[in-house]
């Protein structure tokens, strides 16, 4: 058994479904630094990709961390090594006249570390109570834009390589809401990114994004396009969420 293979809640609703409002399609998601400002949600025009909604799987903590780089560890300091990741994540509001950007959203992110460890969980395999590394949340600005920096994932055993995310909005008229899936990578970026230090330790992966069973359901369409910047990568992907 596999750390996720226990899903938090159905993997497909009718929110789920990708639904393309225009045939351009997104072929821009992709920033170029490590402080990645270049693409904005107002980028998207007038439309806008509804993606599809993934479990959270069993390491979800909402640690309440509000913070960009979530590469250390707030208990102690130490920061954990890897290759530098810049992720903006570009989240707009479906409507009848097509996407507007999403301002003041709670945006989540967390993952494994380069060894295929999470933060803060008990696992037959590790245990890690109290240790925050790789977890934080930020606020959505103006242009719908929440901004992180942290290391390109590890892999576990049953796992392709992946990152976690939850979109969350403020108690409005009694209602809220929330949208919770992963982020993928190309196969052969992790490769080379794994044939490296601290990567090369574990060894090699065990699954692929065709073996994994969550990525067949809807990971092709939550794939990160990073392109290299500094000593590291910087992706943006942009999402749009069907707001009650």
């Amino acid at each position: 058994m596999t750390h996720e293979d226990r899903p938090a809640e159905p993997l497909l609703s009718r929110r789920e479904v990708v639904t393309f409002l225009d045939a351009t399609g997104m072929a821009w998601l992709m920033a170029g630094s490590l402080t990645p400002k270049q693409a904005v949600a107002g980028t998207l025009g007038p439309s806008c990709v509804v993606r599809p909604e993934q479990t959270e799987g069993p390491y979800f903590v909402d640690e309440r961390l509000n913070r960009s780089d979530i590469r250390s560890d707030p208990t102690d300091g130490r920061v954990k090594s890897g290759t530098p990741l810049a992720l903006t994540l570009l989240v707009s509001r479906l409507n009848a006249g097509g996407c507007q950007p999403l301002p003041g959203a709670q945006v989540d992110i967390w993952h494994c570390d380069a060894q295929g460890v999470y933060s803060d969980v008990q696992d037959p395999e590790f245990n890690t109570i109290g240790q925050k590394f790789l977890r934080g949340y930020q606020i959505t600005d103006a242009r719908g834009e929440a901004r992180f920096v942290t290391v390109y994932p590890g892999w576990y055993p049953g796992r392709t390589v992946h990152m976690h995310f939850k979109i969350r909005t403020a108690l409005v008229a009694r209602r809220s809401f929330e949208f919770t899936s992963q982020l993928y990578f190309d196969d052969g970026l992790t490769d080379r990114v794994h044939a490296a230090p601290p990567y090369a330790a574990k060894g090699p992966r065990t699954a692929r994004n065709q073996h994994d069973w969550f990525f067949r359901r809807g990971g092709d369409q939550l794939m990160l396009a990073p392109t290299s910047a500094a000593d590291g990568y910087a992706a943006s992907f942009a999402i749009g969420l069907q707001l009650p």
